[in-house]
Order: C-alpha cells, then structure tokens, then sequence
C-alpha cells in the first residue's frame, strides 16, 4: 500500500516520498512524565514503538542484561574446546581474517584473547589483489607448512568449500567464525559457528562477524577458568566490537545496540592505541559517537586492505607500542586518501555508465581496469544516487571482482547464493545488504538478468519508491545545541535505529555556495528572521543541489539531520541536508 505523502508532496527533490512518525502530543507529554526522560527524547521514543517498559533499557542498553549464552549457537562449545586444547598444549593458531574492518577488529579480538591466555597466536589477511576475498588453499597449506594445526577464519569461510577441504586433507582444523548467508552445505571445517547457518535456530544472526568473535571469546574464557588459567578482560575489547559492528552496517538493536553503546565508551577513554592514533589522524576532536567509527575511524582501517597493505589494520589494532601505532596510523591514512582519489576515478565512470542506463531497478555497472579495493564503495554511491540496488564490477581480463549494495529491502546476500548455485558466479556471498563475488567476463550479462529478475519479484511485493520517515517538524529557533544533547541519548544511532530526521517547513535559502568538488553550504532563514548553518553533502549533479543553489529566496521544505559542528574546539548546531522540495 503506498504510504500518504507529507503535506501533499508526491516526490522530493531526490524522488522520495516523505512520511512522518506521527505521535500524538498528548501521548508524548504522558510518556515523558511517566518515564521521566524529555518530550523530545519520548517523542523519538515512541516514533520508534518503544514501549514505556522498556525506555531505560533502550537508552542505557546493558551487556548483562542482553548478552546470550554463547553456548545458543552451533559448534560454539565445540569450538572453544579446540582452541583451549590448542592454547594448553602450545599449538601455532592461526587467524586468518577478511581485509575489511569487521575482518580486521575480529581477527584483532581474538588474537588478543588468546594472546592474553598464554597462546602462541599469529593473523594471516589476505591481499585483495592476489588472493581474493576469503580463505584460499595456497594460503592455509602455508600456514600449515608454517606451523599452524589451527586456522580460525573470521568474517569469510562459510563459503569456502574447496579452501578448506584442501586443509583438512593437510591435517589443519579448521574453524569459521562468520556472519554471511549459507547455503545448504557447509564447508568440511572443524566446526562452522555463524547464526545464519541455515541450522542454527539461535536468534542471532544480526550480528557482525565481531559479535560472534566476542561471544567465542566469552565461550573461551569460560572454558579456561574452567580448567584454572589466565583469562583476558573481554570488556577492554569492547571498542574493536564497536568499531566492526557500526562499519560492518548491521542492525543496531538488542546485542548490537549494547556492543556499541558500551563500545563506545572505551573508544573515549582512547585505551586502545591503535584506535586513539587513527583518532588523532582523523581528526576526531569532540566525543566520539557511532558516525566517527563509520565514517571516520573505519575507512582508514579499511584502506589498509583496499589499496594498501592488508594487514596492516590488524597491525595497528593490536599494537602496544605508542610510536608505532602513530606511524601505522599515519599510513593508513595516507592510504585513504589514495583510496579517495582512486575511488573518484571509478565513480565517474561509473556514473557515467549508469546514467546512460537510467531507469533500470538494478544499477549494473563494469569496467575494465576499474579498481577492485574501491568497487564496494563505488556502489554505496551508486546506491545513494539512484536510490536503487547496486552492482559494480571490476574487470580484469577474463573475470570480474564484484560489490553490491542492497535497496528496498532486497536480501542481496541470498539472491547471490542462488546465482552461485545456478553456476552464474564463481565464487560469491555476503548478507542482506551487501556482498561480493567473483564472475567470469563472459557471464557478465547472464547476471545480470538473473540479479534483475530475482529483483523485479521482489518487487512485486514492494514499494519502489523511496519513503523517507521523519520524526517531527521544527521551527529554525528550535535547533539548538541542548536538543541535539537530548537526541544523543537515543543512540547509537545505525540501521534499525535511524538518526532523527526533521523537516523544517517553508525556510528560505539565504546564501548557497559548493564547498569541496559536491557539497553544498548553505545559511537557512525563516520569517522569524533565526538563521541555521547546513550542509548536504555529495549533493553535486543532483536535484538537492538545483534547489538550494537555485531557490532565489523561495520558500522550500528542508529535511534534515540534526549535528553539532566541532572546529577548534567551538561546536554550533549544523543541519545535514538530506532532501528538499519547493512549496
């Protein structure tokens, strides 16, 4: 059923449709007494269906309270028992983790974790370049060669069939600890711990790879007191839990809510080097909240294995020496601003590619040449522009390297599950919002019409517009430093619980210029003459930016979030614009 239009707007300056939680006042005002937070705070509350019952605990969400028996999931224990085997009878474990920062933050828990029992640990992350995405045979045997009589792969695996029998067959366990959608058969590992195991009736599977990570070390150390030794702090590890829950994009309720929340506050007391140095170059300055982990913090971990050394993520997570996380931290960002230009180039043909394809569901696009470390977020931003679901693929020969990104709530991770089981991919997975695979040049276009089609049924079945839901409107005198104080209290904000939106009716644009190469900044007015800073970003080249730059003191509705702006340690209130329509 198509959702009614605010204030009789069928299509924003983006081609969305907007719609309000609407919440009675009276409702607000009862809530608030009754649970004595602040109308702003009850009004998002109960925007989100939060019932008064459980207000306290979502705006104080506590690992005692949240955390599961880890025992719920299959192969839990008897994972756990291998590794204390291992750790009690001096074996070379090996971690052998994704390039990404849910790979790198839970190849870095765990290392630490075993490290801290007295185990003989080493990491192993694979160059996307040469070797791919997850565990290949000529790396595990290596490892074996090396030593190792235990693999734990964390954040890949589930898939890998051929990898890991070629270990097994070499006399290495193996055990994948992962998050990505299976299929019907799993590898021939030692044990396979993953919620979204088609088996596995544990309830979890929202979680990042970190997440598990945290809960086999919880099941770990339960099993070393048992037998009388050392255990590590799991609590000092809640920051890498945090940083790869928020950068892996998952929901962020129930457990994830917790790991982040309480995640975040050991990311302020900067305990971890590693992660207080990439602070230090990225500039994080104010109190550091989800969105610094996400689009801060992560994508210079991320870079490392984008465009850089692989391992070097993981390097700077575990280090314990100060100089040499600040010089680790200082390559990584030298990195991702490589990354940054690199991925500008791939953009813009993408882009280009795109656009000669408009009005397709799916946006597909490949290139030769195009670099594999930027593709995944080539399509973020395809995804963004289109409002559509998302492919790119980077050629290279006879095959293609691929990243996708899901829209209108298409589970993407399973419907590249189905299209390597019809033999489309030669390799492939990932979750419901994104994933990767591998396809031969000349299967490109067979793809492509599966993707299209497994879309269009979905389709079928949903809305293709864009609804954007917001949690109120305001007055330009309303935005002020204390409400955004009041809001902070509802996050961590993420997927599943999105950061308050609002729409500030019938304001003028009072001065509009572009900052950068695709932003615009502007000053907001209203009748009452209060004035706003704001912002949209990557704005450029869209609808947003014709409006703004454009209105010629003309009346527009504005949507938007909410922020406070540090620079030089003076913050001002600062809207995000996210969409526009003129009156």
């Amino acid at each position: 059923m198509t959702a009614p239009a605010f204030a009789g707007i069928e299509r924003s300056a983006l081609g969305r449709r907007w719609r309000p939680r609407n919440v009675d006042i009276q409702r607000v005002l009862g809530y608030a007494q009754r649970t004595g937070v602040s109308e702003a705070v009850a009004r998002i509350l109960l925007g989100r269906a939060i019932p008064e019952e459980a207000a306290a605990g979502f705006l104080d969400p506590r690992l005692r309270d949240l955390l599961p028996d880890p025992s719920r999931l299959k192969d839990m224990d008897k994972s756990a028992d291998r590794i204390v085997t291992a750790i009690e009878t001096g074996e070379t474990i090996a971690i052998f983790g994704d390039y990404d920062v849910d790979g790198a933050t839970s190849a870095a828990l765990l290392h630490g974790v075993i490290g801290a029992a007295g185990g003989h640990v080493r990491h192993y992350i694979p160059d996307r370049m040469r070797e791919g995405y997850g565990p290949n045979a000529p790396a595990l045997l290596k490892l074996g060669a090396e030593g190792a009589k235990l693999v734990i792969t964390v954040d890949c695996g589930t898939t890998a069939h051929a990898p890991i029998e070629a270990a097994a067959g070499a006399g290495i366990d193996v055990i994948v600890v992962d998050h990505h959608a299976a299929e019907s058969q799993l590898p021939p590992a030692f044990s396979v711990v993953n919620p979204n195991r088609i088996d596995d009736d544990c309830g979890l599977g929202q979680l990042a790879a970190v997440g598990v990570a945290f809960l086999l070390a919880v099941a770990v150390n339960r099993a070393l007191r048992r037998n009388g030794r050392a255990t590590a702090e799991l609590l000092d590890y809640l920051d890498l839990v945090a940083l790869g829950t928020v950068c892996d994009v998952v929901p962020l309720v129930g457990l994830n809510r917790a790991f982040v929340a309480q995640g975040l506050k050991a990311v302020r007391a900067r305990s971890r080097l590693g992660i207080a140095a990439l602070a230090d170059v990225a500039g994080v300055q104010e109190r550091a909240q989800a969105f610094h982990l996400g689009f801060a913090l992560g994508p210079r971990v991320n870079a490392g294995g984008r465009v850089g050394e692989a391992d070097l993520g993981v390097r700077l997570l575990t280090s314990a020496d100060a100089h040499e996380a600040a010089e680790l931290a200082r390559r990584l960002d030298g990195y991702n601003r490589e990354r940054q230009r690199i991925e500008a180039e791939v953009l813009a043909a993408a882009l280009a590619q795109a656009e000669a394809s408009a009005g397709r569901d799916l946006v597909f696009v490949a290139g030769e040449g195009w670099h594999p470390g930027v593709i995944g977020i080539v399509a973020s931003r395809l995804k963004e522009r289109f409002e559509r679901p998302a492919l790119v693929v980077a050629l290279d020969g006879t095959t293609g390297k691929g990243s996708a990104r899901s829209a209108f709530g298409w589970n993407l991770g399973a419907a590249v599950i189905a299209a390597r089981g019809e033999g489309l991919l030669v390799n492939g997975g990932g979750h419901a919002n994104a994933a990767g695979l591998t396809v031969a040049t000349n299967g490109i276009e067979p793809l492509r019409e599966f993707l299209s089609a497994d879309l269009a049924r979905h389709l079928e079945r949903a809305e293709r517009t864009t609804l954007v839901e917001f949690d109120g409107t305001l007055p330009l005198a309303a935005a002020t430093a204390t409400l955004v104080e009041e809001l902070e209290r509802v996050g961590p904000y993420g997927v599943g619980n999105p950061e308050p939106r609002f729409v500030f009716n019938a304001v003028r644009v009072a001065k509009a210029d572009i900052v950068g190469t695709s932003h615009v900044r502007c000053f907001l007015e209203d009748s009452r003459g209060a004035r706003l800073s704001a912002i949209a970003f990557r704005a450029v080249g869209t609808g947003l930016a014709d409006i703004l730059l454009r209105s010629d003191g003309a009346s527009i509705h504005i949507l938007g979030r909410l922020k406070l702006d540090t620079w030089r340690g003076a913050s001002r209130v600062q809207l995000q614009i996210e969409d526009a329509v003129a009156v």
